[in-house]
Formats: structure tokens, C-alpha cells, sequence
């Protein structure tokens, strides 16, 4: 015989309504991650090794504590990160000329030649997980997300 537990937590439709999309835009983020990023597993990196090389090729060379903000990582993970990228000669660290407390982050030319090569993949991998939105869809899902994601940002 089973029995059936009441939840304790009664939460208002509004929080029902809340916790609905958070489940949908959580799982639906992991899924879409995990398509676009097949990929690199295959070129041994991790969404966050790419991340660097994607944001230094674009944006080109940027302080530790800049490439953090950019790929959305703490300060801490970032420098494993970029340690590893060095060890593998895909990038290096050099002391900006005009403070010399910063150390800049440049890619080699390894390192861009592997994210250049990468980048098609890449860019095949997004639109492939895209395709089930139709552009107007996918430009409304894009102005939901920087709305959504502006109203959590600090003053």
C-alpha cells in the first residue's frame, strides 16, 4: 500500500507560474547546452576553455578579471582555466605595458588557429539548436532572456 504524502509548501499560482517557467528555462538551458557543446569534447575542451578562446578571438586580449565577466566564471575557476589553455600553448599571459598590476590574456597563434577552426562547428551546433524557432520566435525568446536577465542585475 502507498501512501500519499501531502507537500507541506502550498506555493500561490503565481509561484506556481514562477517555479513552472524556472523548470522549463533550466532544463530547457542544460539541453541546449549539451547540443551546441557536443563538440568540443572532441577538440578536449570545456565550455568554459572555450569560452576563452571565443572571447579572445572576438573581443581580443582582456585582463583575467575582464575574460571572468565575459564568459560568465568566477575569478577563481578562470585562472585553472586559462592555466590549462597555457600548459596546451593555446594562450599566454603577459603584463599590460600601462599597469602592471594587470596581467592581459592574448591568444597564440595555436590558439587561434584552433578556434578558428572550431568556430564553423560552433556556429553549425547553435543554428542546429535553434532550428525548431522560427526567426520572429527566436528573436522574442532573445528579448525574454535579456529582459529577464537585466531585471536580476545589481544596482
Amino acid at each position: 500500500m502507498t501512501t500519499q504524502r501531502t507537500p507541506q509548501y502550498r506555493p500561490t499560482p503565481e509561484q506556481s507560474s514562477a517555479l513552472d517557467a524556472y523548470v522549463k528555462l533550466s532544463r530547457a538551458a542544460a539541453a541546449v547546452q549539451s547540443a551546441i557543446h557536443r563538440h568540443l569534447h572532441d577538440a578536449d575542451l570545456t565550455i568554459a576553455q572555450f569560452g576563452v578562446l571565443e572571447a579572445l578571438l572576438h573581443l581580443g586580449p582582456m585582463s583575467q578579471g575582464t575574460l571572468a565577466r565575459k564568459i560568465l566564471t568566477s575569478p577563481g575557476n578562470l585562472t585553472n582555466v586559462v592555466d590549462k589553455l597555457q600548459g596546451r600553448g593555446l594562450i599566454r599571459r603577459e603584463r599590460d605595458a600601462t599597469d602592471r598590476r594587470v596581467v592581459l590574456v592574448h591568444l597564440t597563434d595555436r590558439g587561434r588557429t584552433s578556434i578558428e577552426e572550431l568556430m564553423p562547428s560552433h556556429v553549425r551546433q547553435v543554428t542546429d539548436a535553434f532550428a525548431p524557432l522560427d526567426p520572429n520566435e527566436r528573436h522574442h525568446l532573445a528579448a525574454l532572456c535579456r529582459t529577464l536577465g537585466r531585471a536580476q542585475e545589481k544596482p
